[in-house]
């Protein structure tokens, strides 16, 4: 007759088999993932080069898997371990093994990034956001005319230009146009603070002519510190009635990009030739950067109406026109010496 198994006995069982199971049931849920994932989402970066085990430690430390050693393995048996693409990545924070492997090796996760530098215009944005995000310019064109986001900003003008706030962007891959400018009108939103709406009324303003403004700054300033002397010198002339002579208005009106403005440009027939036309351009002329939006809202207390760019960057700032024409010969001359003579 068999003999009955004592209760401790089945208790060390039962508890065996549970140790067994929860490693087993943690693999099982590392490999495959959660059903609905519901972490935050992690951005990974996987250098051009990088091997399998530096992937994996990016990985754990932004929680996106638990266990290098284990998804070494699991890419090992599945051999994928030598096929991974560089680049970044965005994965649920629960993703499972089998998800993240698959995106590094297919490159389906991968994020696109584009860099819109301050000052850039819609000349610029738009072939630099259709190259990253592959998608045709006349898409990404049409974007920025979006009549929803221009009716929410008050904007008079057809397009976003201004508005769509220079950064560093990663969009994950199939972003399309629409989403990208989306993305870039949300970024002009949280930058812009509260206290320039009471500037704004301070100064009369419209967000619209403090931007167009801004835009003008950017596009002139080479020295930080400039900024509000600058902005001073434009807000100095739309108070007296004054043309802006804004260099970098004409070049915006003229139908190509040009590095330097000459005589025969300044006769284009455009609102935004300051040169014929007093006041503010229509609108921006590019995207201005957040220190020359606070620059055109703050202009420095200076009487100057002039400026003329030096070889350093720099400005002189004058408040005659004798003392400007004075301080062109200045520079001309200074340059001709550094040159030995020569023009």
């Amino acid at each position: 007759m068999a003999r009955k198994r004592s209760k401790p006995n089945r208790v060390i069982a039962l508890g065996l088999m549970a140790v067994a199971i929860v490693p087993l049931a943690w693999v099982w849920r590392e490999v495959g993932g959660a059903s609905r994932p519901t972490g935050q989402p992690a951005r990974v970066v996987v250098p051009k080069g990088a091997s399998l085990g530096v992937a994996a430690d990016s990985l754990e430390a932004n929680g996106v898997i638990g266990s290098p050693p284990l998804f070494r393995l699991f890419a090992r048996l599945t051999g994928a371990e030598t096929t991974i693409k560089p680049g970044t990545y965005q994965f649920a924070a629960d993703a499972g093994y089998r998800d993240v492997l698959d995106a590094l090796v297919t490159g389906r996760g991968l994020m696109r990034s584009v860099v819109i530098p301050e000052g850039f215009d819609l000349r610029d944005i738009v072939p630099t956001l259709s190259r990253a995000l592959e998608v045709p310019a006349d898409s990404v064109r049409a974007a920025t005319a979006d009549t929803a986001w221009m009716r929410e900003l008050d904007v008079p003008v057809p397009s976003l230009e201004g508005y769509l706030f220079p950064a560093t962007y990663t969009f994950p891959a199939g972003t399309t146009a629409r989403e990208a400018v989306n993305a870039m009108v949300e970024r002009f939103l949280d930058v812009w603070k509260p206290e320039w709406d009471a500037r704004l009324q301070a100064m009369s303003l419209s967000r619209h002519d403090a931007i167009t403004m801004a835009s003008i700054v950017e596009k002139e300033a080479r020295k930080a510190e400039e900024r509000p002397l600058i902005s001073a010198v434009y807000w100095n002339r739309v108070k007296k009635g004054m043309r802006l002579q804004a260099d970098p208005t004409v070049q915006y009106a003229l139908p190509q990009h040009v590095e330097r403005v000459f005589y025969k440009d300044l006769e284009v027939d455009s609102k935004y030739n300051t040169y014929r036309y007093a006041g503010l351009p229509p609108g921006p002329i590019a995207s201005p950067g957040e220190a020359s939006i606070a620059a055109a809202l703050a202009p420095a207390d200076v009487p100057y109406l002039f400026f003329v760019a030096r070889p350093d960057g720099s400005h002189a700032f004058t408040e005659s026109f004798a003392q400007h024409t004075r301080a062109i010969a200045s520079i001309r001359a200074a340059r001709v010496a550094a040159n030995g003579g020569t023009r």
